[in-house]
């Protein structure tokens, strides 16, 4: 049987991203964290925690991590199920979202799980692409991501659908695309994408225009209101999901660059599949919330 004193220390260093902010955490001396961390190792017999700037953990570390996790999740379960005196203590939840959902429709959708349940949430945000990765490495207990399968061990749920449309203003169009957006000026126009790893930009022009490595000048924008800013002030032209899109489009304020092309994004809903009262809840919410948001 491991020490779970010792895997929390191992997982606290982890999420925190240090020895001394894992000690505050744990109310320890940064030097009990790394003697508890000492002597983890020593009875698995393998290197957990890899010490660079932060801290990451190992394949090995992250299984420990994972199952920690898990262990803790059943047992505040238990304890919420045990102490019916109204005065439980908050518990945590670790997800990742991807910023599209966390900007649109996320917090609408957790609202009512969250006055109901004395839940703190702890949101990793990153392209719904790599936010699965998360989930797998086992930093986080839930995901919403674009990964249709689930892995072992956990359920999914499919939540709904999102168009993404290259748009900009009238005037930028005018400006930069005189005969349309084509695989010429589309070299010559300063585009917008959110970060270095998002693709649907990509995607469009490849889907539309049939480019697969355009060379085309950006700038990136990890904000997705300020992103939509950079459009809708001719400042860029750039791809937008249809619920961000639409009201815009409805006031004039941009058009469609590609009204014949959208590149669709179906988001899931994946998490542990473990008989958790309050990841049950929270996947009901999110699911319930998403028939109606995405119109399923």
């Amino acid at each position: 049987m491991f020490d779970y004193k010792l895997i929390e220390a191992l997982a606290m260093v982890s999420t925190e991203g240090g020895f001394d902010k894992a000690a505050k955490v744990l109310h320890i001396t940064q030097s009990a964290v790394s003697q508890r961390l000492k002597q983890l190792e020593q009875a698995t017999g393998q290197v957990l925690i890899a010490r660079t700037t932060p801290p990451k953990a190992t394949v090995a570390g992250q299984k420990l991590i994972k199952h920690y996790l898990q262990v803790k999740r059943l047992e505040d379960d238990l304890a919420r199920q045990i102490n019916d005196s109204g005065t439980r203590e908050f518990s945590s939840l670790t997800i990742g979202v991807n910023a599209d959902s966390l900007a649109l429709w996320f917090l609408e959708a957790v609202r009512p799980f969250l006055i109901k349940e004395k839940v703190l949430l702890d949101i990793r945000v990153n392209d719904q692409e790599q936010t699965h990765k998360l989930f797998k490495n086992g930093e986080v207990m839930g995901c919403i991501s674009t990964l249709a399968q689930p892995m072992q061990g956990s359920k999914i749920e499919y939540l709904g659908r999102m168009h993404y449309h290259m748009t900009a203003t009238r005037q930028f169009a005018a400006c930069w695309f005189p005969k349309g957006l084509n695989a010429e000026n589309v070299q010559q126009a300063p585009a917008v994408i959110f970060d270095r790893q998002d693709s649907l930009h990509h995607k469009l022009l490849l889907k539309a225009l049939g480019l697969k490595s355009p060379d085309f000048l950006a700038h990136y924008v990890p904000s997705v209101e300020k992103f939509a800013e950079f459009i809708a002030q001719g400042i860029a032209y750039g791809a937008l999901p249809d619920q961000q899109s639409r009201p815009l489009l409805k006031s004039g304020k941009i058009i469609d660059l590609l009204p014949d092309f959208n590149v669709p994004v179906d988001l899931y809903w994946h998490c542990w599949n473990l008989k958790s009262d309050l990841l049950d809840n929270l996947t009901k919410t999110l699911t319930g919330f998403a028939k109606l948001f995405f119109k399923i």
